[in-house]
Order: structure tokens, then C-alpha cells, then sequence
């Protein structure tokens, strides 16, 4: 006897119909390609444990290169290279001092982004 996949057919309707007045607003809201693309790349930058380590880090407030390392038990070389994907994707910024480089946040928009993915996971695990 063969078995169904019932995941899949929760996925799918039952009957095939287009509500019309819904898709034509769905349409109307989308952003343009460009965007959704830039947005796609934004949030693959969070996809990596590290990086998304290191914005954890920096929620706190401003570290350099070495502070980071220590808080997350890591090379500064290793620390360094992801801090310079996170500031290619406008996620953190620099600041100079001297000869130091410190990091923080690129502005709340992460840090709203960030917390609200950490809320919504802490929410699901109740």
C-alpha cells in the first residue's frame, strides 16, 4: 500500500481557485526584484553562526577585533574576516581610535531585526 506524504497536502488546497482582489494587492505591495534581491543577500548574511555570534556580541555595544575574539573564544584572523562581511552588508560599522578599530551595530534597524528573530525563536519554545 502506498503511503501519502500528508505534510505535502497540507501545503497544497484542497480546491484550486484564485481570489483575485487578494493577488492584485499582493502584487501591488511587492517591492521590485532589485530590492527583494539586496533583501535575500541582507538576511544570508545572518545565515552563518559566527557572524550572527558576533552581532549578539555587538548588541551589548562597541568591541574591536580582539574584544570580540575573546568573547566568542576565536582567532582575531577568523573574527576579522567576518567583521568584514558584516560591514560589506551594512550590518556593523567602524569607528576609529587611535590605532584600534571598533565595532557596533550599523544602526537600530539591525538590532530591531536581530531581536525580534531572537523573540520570535524564544516564542516557538514555550
Amino acid at each position: 500500500m502506498k503511503q501519502v506524504d500528508t505534510t505535502i497536502q497540507a501545503d497544497v488546497c484542497n480546491e484550486h481557485c484564485v481570489h483575485e482582489t487578494a493577488v492584485a494587492d499582493a502584487q501591488r505591495r511587492m517591492p521590485d526584484e532589485a530590492l527583494l534581491s539586496r533583501a535575500g543577500e541582507f538576511f544570508k548574511t545572518f545565515g552563518d553562526s559566527t557572524r550572527i555570534r558576533i552581532v549578539s556580541a555587538l548588541m551589548a555595544g562597541e568591541l574591536c577585533v580582539c574584544d570580540i575574539a575573546a568573547v566568542l573564544s576565536m582567532s582575531e584572523s577568523a573574527i576579522s574576516h567576518q567583521l568584514r562581511v558584516l560591514r560589506q552588508s551594512q550590518i556593523v560599522r567602524t569607528r576609529r581610535e587611535g590605532k584600534q578599530i571598533f565595532y557596533s551595530i550599523d544602526d537600530e534597524h539591525v538590532g530591531i531585526l536581530f531581536s525580534v528573530a531572537l523573540e520570535h525563536l524564544r516564542e516557538g519554545s514555550v
